[in-house]
């Protein structure tokens, strides 16, 4: 948590950005920045369409990996896990949060679909502005979230000549254990 509010200090940019993998029912890995929303006990939650590619394979296979780089404190964290997804509460929480224009845009966009041209999205992004006009945006169906529980958890901080400091904990069934790894 130190490490992220430090991150919050010095990053220019989204320092809760952090790139989620997954896999492909090919088994190929699969990787993008999302933005975490929470991190508490239970694990760090963000959210996006369920639809997606990300979100048909968190479906098919419920585990995942999360990389924070923050290149300004040259550090990093990396964490594993299982997926669980979030109640409809936390979703629709969550999603009344979001600035109007992003609710609409969650209703307009086919997330990970081919799209023919810009102007067809602009037109569906107009089209759901019309349907929404003078009314809530509630949350479609297809937008969700997920939280990912944290199996393993790395520190990374850079040293010099490459001597960096790498601290893995791993959960078990006494809490969690610590290992120095070599860099």
């Amino acid at each position: 948590m130190d490490w992220l509010a430090d991150a919050g200090q010095h990053e220019p940019n989204d320092a809760n950005a952090m790139v989620l993998s997954t896999v492909d029912a090919a088994g190929m890995p699969d990787s993008r920045v999302v933005l975490l929303k929470d991190v508490g006990p239970d694990g760090l939650t963000f959210f996006s369409n369920a639809e997606s590619a990300k979100g048909q394979q968190l479906a098919a296979n419920p585990v995942a990996a999360l990389l924070f780089h923050w290149k300004a404190l040259r550090r990093q964290v990396r964490v594993r896990g299982n997926i669980v997804p979030v109640t409809t509460a936390q979703a629709d929480a969550y999603f009344a949060s979001r600035a109007r224009e992003s609710r609409v845009a969650a209703w307009a966009s086919d997330q990970s679909r081919p799209l023919a041209d810009r102007a067809a999205l602009e037109a569906a992004v107009a089209r759901e502005t019309a349907r929404f006009e003078g009314q809530d945006v509630e949350r479609p169906p297809h937008w969700t979230g997920w939280r990912l529980v944290p199996d393993s958890i790395e520190f990374w901080r850079d040293r010099p000549f490459r001597l960096h400091d790498r601290l893995r904990f791993t959960r078990n069934d006494k809490g969690w254990s610590r290992t120095r790894l070599q860099p």
